[in-house]
């Protein structure tokens, strides 16, 4: 057995394999940026190795530096984790030269499958399904528009080397295509040193289902079921969940026996993942095979009894894998939800800051993979996961109501996050029934995310929240000293509550312990031993569990819960009617500045000062991420001044360019 292993990564997935190595009493190291120096994964660790400034290239990526690392700690093994050099058979070349092992595949089957152009071969000759496409590499954006033609658009740029997203574009034509190769190729450089695209047929309405494959060194391969990792937004897995609720049985079984072929045509050793687009028809087609640990992989552990990073470790080791194909079994449902520190209400743009609060939901059938901690930092320089969000139970609706009950409970301040986007994917009819295709997001949110669109079972009950938050704020304030004898405040038992344009009449009730909330001929039923200022107030209204988030707000106060985020302002009857009479304040006008949607760096600016620009044409393209956003003009104009220059890092809101 292995006796110290490095982790060479961060954030929640180092954090993963540190706790299945000491569950398995085998030493850990981590290794760190100057970024990280206080990160979780960090404090998790036995021994930590700083290994150089925040940028990647410069720490996580640098081979040199996680070798030296190894030879400084004594670290025998190095798991790699997802991202950074998890795909690099440079990296296990000098692991090898360094008598260090590595916890996953081969040389052989991390290039010949990091490769989608040699994968796709390969997968040919194993008799395995492929798309139908232009399998060899696109010289230029000519080549890419001839060969498109030939293939029938719509048509997926893919990079090479690509994969988490960067590098694809979907062509619907010429036009596409063109953009489509620059965007594509640009992605393909910054993220991976590799310009090389392919091109093959866009599946319309298809369904990503991908399988989880084990092998070990002694010929044995087996499959662990499947994954529905439909949810996707801009080819960004949002929602996963094992098994699926499309396959039936027999395919099920011809995709695993597919992959686990692919699997012994590269010799592949470790933990792997096989992905496939599935159509209406159930036919289904190879994409790719990552080599590596999945970012969701704990819905197939919690679905098969398994720790995959278990045996992950075994087989490094040199051990044979402990079950066989027979005894691998699929017991309940599981579903996973990334947390990414984004603002869903301004285009998923990323957020970074301090985690002034954070709180994590708990209870039977919850898992949380985190690698964050209350006072940590969600930093610029790495991607914005802040966790993965798993629940676990016997049948998918029960998965689905442990998801949104613990999306309600996940406190997170300090940065903009996603939990009311993840909440409205889950309570979405749709989504419910098991509807998913990857364009999901784009057809049932096509002019982006509005909270206020979010179906709410019972939308009285975010007000009925409201209203006994403030009643229980006014009832301490109720308790000053120093009042008069007979001129005692006596606390209002009728109040309006005002969300939006909608006002909502209610009347309190006083019991214990809670209160009793009258609107209309609707009568509920409050009881709580909620404490003022605490974050979360839990209740059970009409003898129904629920959890809303509340936070005061100037006026009034914040509700998260459902999906939805709720503006409220609870008055009097007659300051609800004086309200009215108040004026709007109206924000500034910012149509004639270019401002940057999210943090990053500025690295094309296409207009210069005193250019004429129309609606639609290309201004500046701003890099989060490594991915590339191009920043677009809205109305037809000239431009006036130039504010930031190429190259420049950016804040979110700093203005590009003003317009006359």
């Amino acid at each position: 057995m292995l006796k110290k292993i490095l982790v060479a990564n961060r954030g929640e997935i180092a954090c993963r394999v540190f706790a299945t190595a000491k569950k398995m009493g085998i030493a850990t190291v981590a290794v760190y940026s100057d970024a990280d120096a206080d990160a979780l994964h960090v404090q998790m660790a036995d021994e930590a190795v700083n290994i150089g400034p925040a940028a990647s290239s410069e720490s996580y990526l640098v081979i040199d530096k996680i070798i030296q690392a190894c030879v400084d700690t004594g670290a025998d093994a190095v798991h790699p984790g997802y991202g950074f050099l998890s795909e690099n058979s440079k990296f296990r070349d000098a692991l090898d030269a360094a008598k260090i092992a590595f916890i996953g595949p081969g040389k052989k089957a991390i290039e010949s499958m990091g490769d989608k152009i040699t994968s796709k071969l390969i997968a040919e000759k194993a008799g395995v399904n492929c798309i139908p496409g232009y399998t060899d590499v696109v010289r230029d954006a000519d080549h890419a528009v001839e060969i498109s033609a030939g293939v029938g658009y719509p048509v997926m740029l893919k990079a090479s080397a690509g994969g988490g997203g960067k590098g694809m574009r979907v062509a619907w034509d010429e036009a596409d295509c063109r953009d489509g190769f620059e965007r594509a190729t640009n992605e393909a450089r910054s993220s991976f040193g590799d310009t090389r695209i392919f091109i093959e047929k866009y599946i319309q309405q298809p369904r990503h289902i991908e399988i989880q494959v084990m092998a070990d060194g002694h010929g044995n391969v087996i499959y662990l079921g499947e994954r529905e990792c439909s949810i996707q937004r801009r080819h960004q897995k949002v929602i996963e969940e094992a098994p699926s609720p499309f396959l039936d049985e027999a395919t099920r079984q011809k995709m695993g026996e597919q992959s686990c072929a692919l699997a012994k045509a590269v010799d592949y050793q470790s933990a792997g993942t096989v992905e496939f687009i599935a159509d209406a028809d159930m036919n289904f087609y190879f994409l790719e095979m990552n080599t590596r640990l999945q970012v969701e992989h704990p819905v197939t552990e919690l679905v098969t009894g398994q720790d995959l990073v278990e045996m992950m470790i075994r087989v490094a080791a040199g051990e044979k894998l402990s079950l066989t194909q027979e005894q691998v079994t699929l017991t309940g449902w599981a579903m996973e939800s990334r947390v990414y520190a984004e603002d869903p209400f301004r285009n998923f743009m990323p957020s970074i800051g301090r985690l002034s609060g954070y709180r994590e939901p708990q209870g039977d059938g919850v898992r949380v993979d985190s690698g964050v901690y209350e006072g940590g930092e969600v930093s610029m320089h790495y991607d914005p996961m802040i966790s993965k969000l798993i629940t676990y139970g016997d049948n998918r609706v029960e998965a689905i109501d442990l998801m949104v009950d613990a999306l309600d409970a996940y406190y997170i301040r300090g940065v903009n996050h996603n939990i009311s986007f993840l909440n409205a994917l889950m309570v979405h009819p749709r989504f419910v029934a098991g509807e998913l295709t990857t364009n999901f997001i784009e057809e049932e949110f096509p002019d982006g995310f509005n909270a206020d669109l979010v179906p709410q079972n019972n939308p009285h009950i975010a007000l009925v929240v409201a209203a006994a938050v403030h009643q229980e704020y006014r009832e301490r304030s109720a308790q000053i000293s120093g009042q008069s004898e007979g001129h005692e405040y006596n606390v209002p038992k009728e109040w309006v509550v005002i969300a939006g344009t909608d006002e909502t009449a209610v009347s309190m009730t006083l019991t214990m312990p809670g209160f009793l909330v009258s609107i209309g001929n609707d009568d509920y039923s409050v009881e709580t031993d909620w404490a003022l200022g605490e974050p979360l107030f839990e209740a059970d209204i009409n003898g129904q569990p629920v959890c809303v988030q509340v936070a005061r707000s100037g006026s009034g106060y914040k509700l998260f819960y459902r999906g939805a985020e709720i503006n409220a302002m609870v008055l009097s009857p007659k300051a609800a009617e004086l309200n009215k009479l108040m004026l709007e304040k109206v924000p500034a006008d910012l149509s004639k500045f270019l401002l940057s949607p999210m943090p990053g760096l500025l690295v094309k600016l296409a207009v210069k000062v005193g250019d004429q620009v129309k609606a639609g044409e290309e201004l500046a393209v701003v890099e989060a991420m490594k991915m590339e956003n191009s920043l677009r003009a809205i109305n037809d104009g000239i431009v006036a001044k130039i504010s930031a220059d190429a190259g420049d890092s950016l804040m979110v809101d700093e203005v590009i360019l003003e317009f006359e």
